[in-house]
């Protein structure tokens, strides 16, 4: 079995690279990966502030591994689209059914595509990790070993974070066969949940924390959730924020209940594709 499952791995990693319009996005969203490092020659004007990130820490340890997912977690809808369009090609091309009929299960086809998933994910990380790395120890005011290891937890976030949103995708391509209708339903989803989330704080749940409860149990907010905006971690936001009378003291750190809630949608979702799978007549 985990012979048959390595050796279809290795056909749907062919299938991905070979398809010429799957290696343009995968070259072009790594080499924008890259463009993190721009981040140190931007200058912000605030008022009468000018903002650096270079000079104000963005690239000093532990913060950096905080900054740099973040932004690499924005920029995981390039690889949305392989995956959907990793889908649903095996219905454009019938190579699903034909998969099917030389003896693949449903569970393994499923299986595969996981596989997939997982390992997309974890070279996106591990290259923001080298990526994050480097420019730490080009820029980095801190030298201290012990700083340079502290945070990586944001890592196993982003991980969390890109196996969560292409576990979304994989059931999406299967649910609507076609990458046009499943992009699509996936944007509107994201603007849904925030209308479902207006629509329970101003009209069903007006007291209370309900609304935002729900609303972070919901797939990509509680993706959004595992790592948040790292920028009034700066010194300048902070001062700026101090001048305006708003608190910016936050807890920056990996929510528990966040990741369970992405593992259990993670479960969902393979759980739905496998469903709609084995119940769909191909």
């Amino acid at each position: 079995m985990k012979e048959q499952l390595i050796r279809l791995s290795s056909i749907e990693w062919n299938k991905v690279w070979k398809n010429r319009s799957n290696r343009i996005l995968l070259i072009g969203y790594f080499l924008i990966l890259s463009l993190i490092a721009l981040i140190a020659s931007i200058k912000f004007n605030v008022g009468n502030v000018v903002i650096n990130p270079a000079t104000q820490g963005a690239f000093d340890f532990p913060y950096i591994w905080h900054l740099t997912t973040f932004i690499a977690g924005i920029l995981k809808f390039f690889l949305a689209l392989v995956v959907v369009s990793m889908i649903t090609n095996e219905y454009t091309y019938n190579t699903l059914k034909q998969n099917l009929i030389d003896g693949l299960t449903k569970a393994e086809f499923i299986a595969t595509k996981s596989v997939v998933i997982v390992g997309l994910s974890l070279a996106s990380m591990l290259f923001v990790m080298i990526l994050t790395f480097t420019l730490g120890m080009i820029f980095s005011s801190y030298d201290d070993w012990s700083l340079v290891f502290t945070d990586w937890q944001y890592l196993g976030a982003y991980f969390l974070k890109l196996v969560g949103f292409y576990s979304f995708c994989l059931f999406l391509g299967l649910l609507f066969k076609r990458s046009a209708i499943a992009i699509a339903f996936l944007v509107l989803w994201s603007i849904a949940e925030g209308i479902i989330y207006v629509v329970l704080s101003k009209l069903v749940f007006t007291q209370g924390n309900w609304a935002t409860y729900i609303h972070n149990c919901m797939p990509l907010e509680a993706l959004a959730n595992l790592i948040k905006e790292p920028f009034t971690r700066f010194s300048a936001v902070k001062t700026i924020g101090q001048a305006v009378g708003e608190n910016m003291m936050k807890d920056y750190s990996v929510p528990l209940s966040a990741v369970l809630i992405v593992l259990v949608w993670i479960v969902i979702f393979h759980v739905a594709s496998y469903k709609i799978l084995k119940r769909r007549d191909l």
